[in-house]
């Protein structure tokens, strides 16, 4: 029995095939409206995935949206008004990034 897998490449590790998947799909949607509503829900995704991959780094929506733009190369350009509310946004997960262990 043959598994339908997806077996390309992932371009960048830090958001993994899910992320990857997604904006390609988001790439193909005809709906304006849509595919604006998924840009951002994509971008919340980065940024989450980012936070936990990268504790240390600023993870800001300009960084999630050129990522964006490289992941689906040029065909997504993130500059709807909903991910612009997106970016105007103060950081609502920053308190995830500076949790610290208690001893």
């Amino acid at each position: 029995m043959q598994l339908n897998r997806n077996t390309t490449p992932v371009k960048m590790r830090n958001y993994g095939r899910i992320v990857q998947d997604m904006i390609r799909y988001a790439a193909t949607l005809p709906d304006e409206r849509e595919r604006a509503a998924m840009e951002a829900y994509i971008a919340l995704c980065m940024r989450q995935r980012n936070l936990l991959w990268n504790r240390d780094q600023e993870s800001g929506f300009s960084r999630v949206r050129e990522d964006i733009i490289r992941l689906s190369d040029g065909l997504l350009r993130c500059d709807s008004p909903v991910f612009q509310q997106l970016m105007a946004q103060s950081n609502p997960a920053a308190g995830i990034a500076s949790k610290k262990k208690k001893k």
